[in-house]
């Protein structure tokens, strides 16, 4: 999927930054703070008090960001469109089908490590979504180790992919999905899994339908994204297989162990990426309804 070279972008719709020293919670701390949250609802950060704000500079400049053209070019231009395209998708979609008015997410592409609202984070922790501030956090390094670790295509769909999945889970949190899930849970039908699988669906929901959604900053309402060949959404589902929990268990050298699952199989995110990409609804996202996942 590319974008449309003339498409006009807002540098200024992203965040940058770059980690700097003197974190309150740091290091293995504010890894383990962030974690918790997003994985049981509790909130530690009070444990690690004490120490000095944590220090931001700024990151990577976003000037250069002002077309279709600059995002089919840069990483981190394609961030920015990425983000202007599900802005527009779900402006739309959110109130149509689930009357919820949609409420921007932040989106903050950063180097080394970040602050959020769920506590102190570095890049180890891969791309999140913070749901006390409701905001996508990415270091587009992730990018490199999903060829060079998971074994996935490192293309341009399969990198939209995990933003338009990040983006699912501030839908969710929108739904109030989030708020009603059991987040100690684990295993193949677990509230986790289902969620993350829900964010698997939309993010294909998206992309089926982003070259058909204008785009209110492009001449002539224009849509920003192409439609995608059948190449790009193979990149796409091979990058969903590659952080499916079997996966990630076996390239450790562990057992597959599905009762230790947070995030779903490779088979299982695949199928739901797809349910959202041919069927196009949320309703057809109800991972929660669902009987068997």
């Amino acid at each position: 999927m590319t974008f449309n070279e003339g498409g006009r972008i807002d540098s200024g719709r992203v965040r940058s930054s770059r980690g700097g020293k003197g974190a309150a919670i740091g290091g293995g701390a504010g890894i383990l703070v962030l974690l918790v949250y997003l994985f049981t609802g509790q909130d530690l950060s009070g444990m690690f008090g004490g120490g000095e704000p944590s220090q931001q500079e700024s990151g990577i400049s976003l000037e250069h960001c002002q077309t279709g053209a600059d995002a089919n070019e840069y990483v981190e231009c394609r961030m920015v469109a990425g983000a202007e395209s599900l802005d527009a998708f779900w402006q739309a979609a959110l109130p149509e089908q689930a009357d919820i008015e949609y409420r921007q997410p932040g989106f903050e592409v950063f180097e080394g490590s970040v602050a959020t609202g769920c506590g102190d984070a570095t890049s180890a922790v891969g791309p999140f979504y913070c749901p006390p501030d409701e905001s996508v956090y990415l270091d587009t390094g992730f990018f490199d180790q999903l060829e060079t670790q998971l074994g996935a295509e490192n293309a341009p769909l399969a990198q939209l992919y995990i933003v338009g999945h990040e983006w699912g889970h501030h839908i969710s949190n929108q739904q109030g999905i989030m708020d009603q899930m059991d987040r100690q849970d684990t295993g193949p039908e677990s509230d986790g899994v289902r969620l993350e699988l829900q964010a698997d669906c939309y993010a294909g929901m998206w992309l089926s339908h982003a070259a058909n959604t204008p785009d209110p900053n492009s001449p002539d309402n224009a849509p920003l994204l192409k439609a995608p060949t059948q190449e790009e959404l193979t990149d796409a589902l091979d990058a969903a297989a590659a952080v499916g929990d079997d996966r990630i268990q076996k390239g450790a050298g562990q057992e597959v162990n599905p009762e230790a699952w947070t995030h779903g199989s490779a088979e299982q995110r695949m199928r739901w990426f797809t349910t959202g990409y041919e069927q196009g609804t949320m309703a057809a996202c109800d991972t929660f309804s669902a009987g068997q996942l």
